[in-house]
């Protein structure tokens, strides 16, 4: 295992998966990716749109910031992406070579599961690489 991906998104199963990601990077001394997607709002006119974005982003590059002081020694890179997450943590994973990734699971109910379906599941489905889900 040589690159690791952790997707975050603050939630309690994401900090878990961030846990486990750092002790999986110690151990085979990977190299350390940490994504954040921000969702992109569904519908509202461009201006709103960017407006949306930009501050979806500036969450999430906040959010990240306190991560980095929690990786010291390790080779870490942090990306703030915006687009429908499990389509990009896949793309992301196939652009940068990543050997595995760590993600949260989310506890949905089983009916918003069968409607929605599951960033999890998708990236499962999806994915170049194994991935291992984390339950927080």
């Amino acid at each position: 295992m040589k690159k690791l991906l952790i997707a975050y998104d603050g939630s309690d199963s994401a900090k878990a998966a961030f846990n486990l990601a750092i002790d999986l990077a110690e151990k085979y001394g990977a190299e350390l990716h940490v994504l954040a997607v921000a969702r992109p709002p569904e519908f509202g006119s461009e201006v709103e749109t960017e407006a949306v974005i930009d501050n979806s982003r500036r969450h999430y590059t906040h959010l990240l910031q306190p991560l980095k002081s929690q990786i010291a020694g390790l080779t870490a890179h942090f990306e703030v992406m915006v687009g429908h997450p499990a389509e990009s943590i896949v793309l992301y994973a196939e652009d940068h070579d990543i050997d595995h990734i760590v993600i949260g699971h989310r506890g949905h109910s089983l009916f918003e599961r069968w409607l929605l379906g599951s960033v999890a599941r998708q990236v499962i489905a999806y994915a170049p690489c194994s991935v291992t889900v984390v339950r927080g």
